[in-house]
């Protein structure tokens, strides 16, 4: 993984967790741009990043558009962790596209839980076969997460139901620390099947987004973790 220069809008746990990792490996953090230095993006400005490479963005569901946009209208690329602001997806995309620059976005950065929904929509075309089996998602994360379900558990739904029409339900839990759970699992009459994805430590994260951080650079487009990894257009 090649050096960049990187700013970073967020300075809560998961924005602190990107600029320690990025300092391990040896990248420049141009910039750790707090929520109360930043009103509506305010603070991404051509003065404020320099020669920043890239954006990497970690806030809240209300913030986030407008990061993105401001990040973008400046010449950045952005990669933005942030959940919970889907409703914006369509009119960002359209900003994004119209002003040629560069969007990845993603609702969750680990490579293990991409590769995971994978699976999941490998299983939820296998479990066609099998009607009799009904499937439910359950997600845990660490009380102070403010969005649910988590972005990510929507994602997992999406790559694993077996039908459009026929929504698999989910269970939230918010306690603790936990970093993040998520489990799919089928029950049928006499069985049950489980996968499961654990993250250990948040690093897991900042690692994806720092991967992806590296991969957007001189690209124009809207990405998810999808085409980061190659993983083809089966997984949401």
């Amino acid at each position: 993984m090649s050096a960049v220069r990187v700013a970073i809008v967020g300075d809560g746990k998961m924005g602190r967790a990107v600029a320690d990792l990025a300092h391990e490996r040896g990248w420049t953090v141009n910039a750790l741009i707090g929520i109360n230095e930043n009103e509506r993006g305010s603070g991404l400005t051509r003065d404020r990043l320099g020669d920043t490479e890239v954006v990497i963005e970690f806030t809240e569901p209300a913030a986030a558009p407008a990061n993105i946009l401001a990040a973008v209208r400046a010449g950045y690329p952005v990669v933005t962790g942030t959940t919970g602001w889907g409703h914006d997806l369509e009119p960002v995309t359209k900003a994004v596209l119209d002003a040629q620059g560069a969007l990845v976005h993603a609702p969750n950065f680990s490579v293990g839980v991409n590769l995971f929904l994978a699976l999941a929509a490998a299983a939820g075309r296998v479990m066609r076969r099998a009607p009799q089996f009904d499937a439910q998602i359950v997600e845990t994360h660490h009380a102070a997460k403010k969005d649910a379900p988590s972005g990510t558990a929507i994602a997992l739904e999406r790559a694993a139901s077996s039908e459009p029409t026929r929504s698999i339900p989910i269970t939230s839990v918010r306690t603790g620390h936990v970093p993040g759970t998520h489990e799919l699992s089928f029950d049928g009459p006499f069985e049950q099947i489980r996968l499961t994805h654990t993250a250990r430590d948040r690093r897991v994260f900042a690692d994806g987004a720092l991967y992806a951080a590296e991969w957007v650079r001189g690209r124009r487009g809207v990405f998810t973790m999808r085409d980061v990894l190659d993983l083809g257009s089966e997984t949401a």
